[in-house]
């Protein structure tokens, strides 16, 4: 995930991921359901709000945020919008605000 970044495919499913790392998706699905506690929609939006966080730290003026939750894999601002308070206590405008120089 970290290396080939498939996570910034806002149409990634757990079949491509699959298909990718060549194994079957049920098995690739059953390892993040009890290895990490998580489904793939989890693992995915939490890869996607890692990445979003690491574009508004490091946003030059001009940046929108739309730009940033399309670059960072998501196609829907109310599920980017939801998915980044959860992670962090605060949207995505007031992360920017307090992350810019």
């Amino acid at each position: 995930m970290a290396e080939a970044r498939p996570y910034l495919d806002a149409n990634l499913s757990v079949d491509q991921l699959a298909r990718q790392l060549g194994v079957p998706s049920r098995e690739l699905s059953r390892a993040i359901n009890e290895g990490l506690g998580k489904n793939f929609f989890e693992l995915v939006s939490d890869y996607r709000i890692a990445e979003a966080r690491r574009q508004l730290e490091a946003a030059e003026a001009g940046t929108t945020i739309l730009q940033v939750m399309y670059d960072s894999g998501f196609n829907s601002k109310s599920v980017f919008n939801t998915a980044f308070k959860k992670a962090t206590g605060m949207t995505p405008s007031a992360y920017q605000a307090q992350h810019s120089a």
